[in-house]
């Protein structure tokens, strides 16, 4: 059987086979640490379980509308309202099945054969497979690792060309956790708007924020921006839902309403029971999003301080999300290996540590590690890594 070019031109996810190496190497009894999972270890607060088992049971077990449930949309513009200062209307939020859905029905709405989307790299796995996907051409934008892994007002004029349709901005980013500045978006929001270009602001992990950091989103800035940007996020990451499926985004009534038809003939609607999960996620409050929050910030605090003290790594220190994305390029090459991805292939065979080679990513030289799994365990991992490092090193 002969595949379609577009599937078969598809790059797999990273972060899924490294998660599912290392599972298999588990189920064979091996003692092996994953920090290779984009998802909280905690379980769903059992607030928004108990709504949607109630809805379940109250007969809401239906389809609902494609674009999502009309009090979930509510509950989601009054979130932008609390939360940004941003007013949107029913007719300008689409609720989807998570928010990867939610940007692979974006770009198919937004694309043509041809079009350039600018992508600041280090980025998320699945932006330029899904750019790729909808006949688009991902353009990445080299972050310095002296910046944050962020990209400059500069560098976006100097990527875009009469193909441009679009420019992804993920703060807090994965896999880097950075963030940012208010200055910094104005300033690539004026690049963006000099250029007729979409801003795509992927704003996922904005309730995973440490320090003295805080969200600002590009379309707070002006009301040029916010009719220029297309704000995406979830309760995956923020309510640790990620199993549930419930992404949204918000922005003009043209591009929502053409999100909302292709979804129709695609997923027809988001499970019903995951939108009464999702509801209630924003409409009650137990105090288990700040709970969580504060155990990601306590184990970035202790992580950070040890991994940076492990001969041949160096890592910028993250602002939001639960990843490290450290640069172990010296650590590989004294111990002999050509790639990172190399070093992160024996990594797992020898010492059973599980860890996401930055070549996924667009970063060759970095690795990614979740630090959504217990203090134990991530202070185990990291007793490995610099075992590792010492014994490979050793004259």
């Amino acid at each position: 059987m002969e595949l379609s070019k577009r599937v078969s031109a598809l790059s797999p996810s990273s972060t899924l086979a490294i998660t599912a190496k290392a599972k298999q190497l588990k189920a064979g009894g091996h003692d092996v640490i994953g920090l290779g999972a984009g998802e909280p270890d905690f379980n769903t607060p059992s607030y928004i379980i108990e709504a949607a088992a109630a809805s379940m049971r109250d007969g809401y077990t239906k389809y609902t509308p494609s674009g999502g449930m009309p009090e979930l949309k509510q509950a989601v513009a009054d979130k932008f309202e609390k939360d940004q200062q941003l007013t949107y209307k029913e007719e300008e939020i689409i609720i989807g099945n998570g928010a990867k859905h939610i940007l692979y029905t974006l770009f198919q709405a937004l694309l043509d054969e041809g079009d350039e989307v600018i992508i600041p790299a280090p980025y998320w796995v699945s932006y330029p497979e899904q750019v790729k996907l909808a006949g688009g051409n991902p353009v990445f934008v080299k972050g310095s690792e002296d910046n944050h892994f962020k990209i400059t007002a500069d560098q976006l004029e100097d990527h875009v060309s009469s193909l441009t349709k679009a420019v992804i901005i993920n703060s807090p980013g994965n896999p880097t956790g950075s963030m940012y500045t208010k200055e910094e978006l104005k300033e690539l929001g004026e690049t963006a708007l000099k250029h007729d270009l979409v801003i795509v602001s992927d704003e996922i992990y904005e309730k995973l924020i440490y320090g003295d950091a805080s969200h600002v989103s590009l379309a707070q800035l002006s009301p040029e921006l916010k009719e220029q940007t297309v704000l995406v996020n979830g309760v995956s990451k923020s309510h640790s839902m990620t199993g549930w499926r419930i992404g949204y985004a918000a922005g003009s009534r043209e591009l929502i309403k053409a999100m909302t038809n292709l979804a129709s003939h695609s997923t027809s609607n988001p499970a019903s029971a995951s939108q009464f999960g999702a509801l209630a996620a924003y409409t009650e409050d137990d105090g288990s999003v700040e709970t969580m929050r504060q155990a990601f910030e306590e184990r970035l605090n202790v992580v950070y301080d040890k991994l940076i003290n492990i001969p041949g790594v160096s890592c910028v220190k993250p602002e939001g999300a639960f990843y490290l994305f450290p640069n172990v390029k010296e650590a590989a090459g004294k111990a002999g290996y050509e790639t990172v991805d190399e070093w992160v292939e024996a990594l797992l065979e020898e010492e059973k540590v599980a860890v996401v080679p930055g070549s996924g990513f667009g970063s060759p030289d970095n690795i990614r590690l979740s630090y959504a799994t217990s203090l134990d365990l991530l202070e185990q991992a990291l007793d490995r890594i610099k075992a590792f490092i010492e014994k490979k090193t050793a004259v």
